[in-house]
């Protein structure tokens, strides 16, 4: 199994297209990111959101990377209505690859069922051409969940510390039937036993340069 590193990651774009998404596929790996790297530069960008839930995604990214240097581009375009908003989406990837020349870019897969998340996923590849681009994954109820093939492991107080930020950070979320601890610390113990750990983020990478 090929490990990889996270010393050299000192820019990252995390991309949503709600506020959460982020946290939910990817506080974990954030929390590592923040604890490995000191001052890791992350640029939050959201594509849909009420002011409520961008103040709730700011709390979330404050709560995830401690000591980062965070910067957003917060959108509110319809929920659920992404690709009847193409271009302006496309614009938002676009002017983010501008801004930051990232090291990494998470982003939803191309292959995810929410029409939103697809979307962004399909978009992501073109503008960001020359950066490592890892989708992430985010469980629901259409059942949507693959074959991953890159895993970040995370320490028990890395899931647990996740699972309380996604509590705390997002009151407004917790009505909903799939907003559950089991769902989240079960969805990590998953990806956890496939990569030989307790716990574990998983990711799908299409393309990768390998560098000596």
């Amino acid at each position: 199994m090929l490990s990889l590193g996270t010393s050299e990651v000192r820019t990252v774009v995390a991309i949503g297209a709600h506020p959460d998404d982020i946290e939910i596929a990817a506080g974990g790996l954030l929390l590592t990111l923040a604890a490995a790297v000191p001052g890791v530069r992350v640029h939050y960008v959201l594509c849909t959101g009420t002011a409520n839930r961008q103040a709730e995604a700011r709390a979330a990214a404050a709560a995830c990377l401690p000591g980062a240097e965070l910067s957003f581009d917060l959108h509110d375009l319809p929920d659920g209505r992404l690709p009847g908003h193409w271009a302006q989406t496309k614009q938002i990837l676009q002017s983010a690859a501008a801004t930051v020349t990232a090291d990494l870019v998470l982003v939803p897969s191309p292959g995810d069922a929410h029409q939103d998340h697809r979307l962004i996923g399909e978009l992501a590849l073109s503008a960001f051409r020359d950066q490592l681009v890892l989708h992430y994954e985010i469980p629901k109820w259409d059942g949507d969940l693959g074959r991953p093939n890159l895993y970040v492991p995370l320490t028990d107080e890395m899931a647990r510390r996740k699972v309380e930020v996604l509590n705390d950070a997002f009151p407004s979320q917790k009505s909903h039937d799939w907003w559950d601890d089991e769902v989240f610390f079960g969805l990590m113990r998953v990806r956890g036993m496939e990569s030989r750990t307790r716990y574990a983020e998983a990711f799908t990478c299409a393309k990768a340069t390998l560098h000596f």
